[in-house]
């Protein structure tokens, strides 16, 4: 037998081992709200090659591939266990179980890992949260879209009905092929049918009621059965408190903008400071894409190092805010055409920063130019430190946030030399640290950040209404803070 055949052979067993995987997450996630993740991505709903290419990914932590076959007895553990909803993660558990010398089998040490989960200790499920998303572009069908895959038993988020402006014939059917097919992330995963006569999208067994009105006081949205609701608001047409409390209407509890928000209205990005949401705060904004990127990062940085000032220059992908050709906008520059150019133009995401990060005393600038690709952006972010640092301390302590902080579900780190932008389509991550771009002299370090600002960010906003709605559980093992 030959080395090919020996390496063919090994990963026939890993894809065996993989496919027994996917009923064990699925039941888990389905009957006790059990979310199972490797090193903070959930392996719920992947296919075999994706379950085995995400245990490639723990190459980052010791040089070694984390094979399914470390990982497959935690997972059966975690059967025998009276769990209530949570998150574990059998990528963190593996490496626990290394360090430990305690000699424990993976059973009992998998039970004493995750015993807040478990038995007196758990967690009610959730009573079901109904969501409203008032708007249905770009960002509007990707929170749809991550609303649907994570309804999981249905004690979750529940995505009830879509408010949109009325656009004439088949306006639903164009609508819900939007939803179903997107030129820059894909095709849906699952499937879509159209009820025009009740106005309803049925996706996955979730059904959408998809309600017309040209504004927020036209709509009773007990009327269609909903109750407590959050509602999304992401056309960004109101930004301030007075515009936005016009969506509290009957049926609607609290309000998410999609965008930075302007005077009293708290700006959440979620890893940094989402906990400080006021249990009776009913309107608050998920900040801006950029916000998100960077400031996750910066905390990072402020923590380890001080940070005196900064400046971000963000690279940003053409949005439909901009002119596909050159004709009249209100705003200057964005007239002209967006495929065509670079567009020097302005970004709030440096002063949104002092509204996330209130103890940074440092002063941080920023700037924008928008570029010719459809999505995927870069936040290039250059800080003076407090203290001198070298380039291989920083990129070891920001790839040690990436793969084990709190902040491991805002921050990812990639180490591939060849890496452009269209590789970060589909990331989850409010950013990624480029390490091969990584620039340190002494009290100066400019970090490279990608960003899928549509994917990622809706990923942000999803984690901002789990929290707020209460079913945002726990994760273990605990990560350290």
């Amino acid at each position: 037998m030959t080395a090919n055949d020996d390496s063919f052979i090994n990963w026939k067993n890993r894809e065996e081992i993989a496919e027994s995987m996917i009923p064990l997450i699925g039941k888990l996630h389905r009957e006790r709200d059990v979310t199972v993740l490797l090193h903070s991505r959930s392996l719920v709903n992947k296919s075999v090659v994706s379950i085995l290419k995400t245990h490639r990914f723990a190459r980052q932590i010791d040089g070694a591939e984390l094979s399914v076959t470390e990982t497959m007895p935690f997972l059966q553990a975690l059967t025998t266990l009276d769990l209530g909803p949570s998150q574990i993660d059998i990528g963190m558990l593996a490496a626990t179980y290394k360090a430990d010398d305690r000699g424990l089998s993976v059973t009992a040490f998998t039970a004493e890992a995750v015993a807040g989960a478990t038995g007196a200790n758990k967690i009610d499920r959730r009573e079901p949260r109904d969501v409203v998303l008032y708007g249905f572009g770009r960002i509007g069908r990707l929170v749809a879209r991550l609303l649907i895959e994570k309804a999981g038993s249905g004690n979750g988020l529940r995505l009830r009905a879509i408010v949109v402006r009325g656009a004439g014939g088949e306006d639903i059917v164009k609508r819900a092929s939007l939803l179903r097919r997107d030129s820059i992330h894909g095709q849906f995963q699952g499937t879509i049918t159209v009820d025009e006569e009740t106005s309803t999208i049925l996706a996955n067994g979730n059904e959408i009621k998809v309600i017309y009105a040209d504004d927020p006081s036209a709509v009773d949205y007990t009327e269609y059965g909903i109750r407590n609701a959050i509602l999304i608001d992401n056309t960004g047409k109101w930004r301030d408190r007075e515009g936005l409390s016009k969506h509290l209407r009957p049926g609607i509890e609290k309000v998410v903008l999609t965008a930075p928000g302007k005077g009293d209205v708290p700006n959440i990005v979620h890893g940094v400071n989402h906990d400080t949401v006021k249990p009776d705060e009913q309107i608050l904004s998920c900040a801006s894409c950029t916000t998100n990127a960077i400031v996750p990062p910066l905390k990072a940085m402020a923590d380890e190092y001080g940070v005196l000032r900064g400046h971000v220059e963000t690279v940003h992908s053409f949005t439909n805010d901009q002119n596909l050709l050159d004709n009249y906008h209100k705003s200057e520059r964005r007239g002209r055409s967006a495929p065509l150019n670079m567009v020097i133009t302005e970004t709030g995401a440096a002063s949104a920063v002092a509204k996330a990060l209130p103890d940074l005393k440092a002063r941080i600038t920023g700037s924008s130019i928008r570029v010719p690709v459809p999505d995927v952006s870069i936040a290039i972010l250059n800080l003076q430190l407090a203290r001198e640092a070298s380039r291989e301390e920083v990129l070891d302590y920001l790839r040690e946030v990436s793969l084990t902080s709190p902040l491991r579900r805002q921050i990812d780190f990639i180490t591939a030399p060849d890496a452009v932008s269209s590789d970060f389509i589909g990331s989850r991550h409010a950013s990624i640290v480029d390490a091969g771009a990584l620039k340190v002299e002494g009290d100066n370090a400019i970090l490279y950040l990608w960003y899928d600002n549509e994917f990622g960010y809706s990923c942000q906003v999803v984690r901002v209404v789990q929290y707020v709605s209460g079913v945002e559980y726990p994760t273990f093992p605990a990560t350290a803070v």
